[in-house]
């Protein structure tokens, strides 16, 4: 039987972080956060104040995958940069104090959106705003000077997009639990149409979307980014063409939920061209070359990543209750990809 990855030893855990984080007292109280489908997040309400423990889940993992230890760092030397980020406190490396590695950091309070048409906002001109903070914050992340903050060395040489899709094809087949041919002949264009590498490098998010923003109580001013642990050193453009992939999936597709037969004008949302064109401004940059492949590109790695999600739960030890379900993105992940191939190239 796989290890509970939903519960933690609260007595254990609370006399291993009282040794480890300066003025932290128990007892504490560990609280899973329902959202997420990949690394288990926790809220501990202590007597010293709130925190947030996130892990990697126990059991046999693909490589480099729930890489919590990158997280952390990225945390760390993102401090003092113009990118909004939780303070961390410790990581622990030490997997028998809770069955896996883990950090824990700062609970940022404030409001996180899961519908990209930002209902919870009932203003125009405030929709608007919290789209250009997501966009001048993508571009503060994209303009870090990485080996200032000493993250220089944290991706590898090369061609990103071929690394990228080496790593993601590798882990997609490792996963794979079905034949996908909309998959199979997604990987064959992808492969064909790299595009040339330009020597863009900066640190890339590598899951930039909004439910991954921590957005002020009253204001559009984002608090935190999170979710790092696909972040490395790559190419901006993924990141951006990532974002504009996931507002073109429908509004009804749940936690993945897009703006689909949306109509932005009514709601204050910048078009994708509109949107693209800011962060051009913001980067200094004319226009983006290649964009069909940067799409597809990201279509392709969601895909890969809800294969990857399902054979977890096949297997056991999924963080989140509904991955079975995720599985059934793949094909028409694949199938959008295939669609924007098409329509865009």
């Amino acid at each position: 039987m796989s290890e509970r990855i939903d519960v933690l030893d609260e007595q254990k855990l609370a006399n291993y972080l009282s040794e480890h984080i300066a003025g932290f007292e128990g007892p504490l109280t560990a609280t899973k956060f329902s959202g997420g489908q990949s690394n288990p997040t926790f809220k501990l309400d202590a007597t010293s104040g709130s925190y947030v423990l996130r892990r990697q889940p126990p059991g046999k993992l693909l490589k480099s995958a729930h890489a919590v230890d990158r997280e952390f760092r990225v945390y760390q030397a993102l401090a003092d940069t113009d990118v909004p980020v939780p303070k961390v406190f410790h990581l622990c490396e030490d997997r028998e104090v809770i069955g896996s590695m883990f950090y824990v950091m700062a609970c940022c309070e404030g409001r996180i959106f899961w519908d990209a048409a930002i209902p919870e906002i009932d203003s125009n001109e405030a929709r608007a705003a919290a789209y250009d903070q997501m966009n001048k914050v993508l571009a503060a992340i994209h303009r870090v000077d990485v080996d200032a903050v000493g993250l220089g060395d944290f991706g590898k040489p090369g061609n990103y997009f071929e690394r990228q899709l080496s790593r993601w094809s590798d882990q997609y087949r490792a996963s794979e639990t079905q034949n996908i041919e909309p998959m199979n002949k997604l990987i064959k264009w992808l492969e064909a149409h790299i595009p040339a590498d330009d020597g863009r490098v900066s640190l890339v998010h590598g899951d930039y979307r909004l439910d991954n923003l921590v957005f002020a109580p009253a204001e559009s001013e984002i608090v935190a980014v999170l979710d790092w642990e696909l972040s490395t050193l790559g190419h901006p453009f993924a990141d951006l063409a990532y974002q504009c992939m996931q507002l073109r999936m429908p509004a009804s597709s749940g936690k993945m939920s897009g703006l689909a037969g949306c109509d932005r004008r009514k709601l204050g949302i910048p078009t994708e061209q509109e949107y693209v064109a800011r962060y051009c401004q913001r980067m200094g940059i004319e226009k983006i070359d290649n964009w069909a492949f940067y799409l597809a590109f990201s279509f392709f790695r969601l895909a890969a990543i809800a294969q990857g999600v399902a054979k977890r739960a096949l297997d056991g030890n999924a963080s989140n209750k509904e991955a079975m379900k995720v599985g059934a993105y793949v094909a028409p992940l694949a199938m959008a990809a295939l669609g924007v191939i098409k329509t865009e190239s």
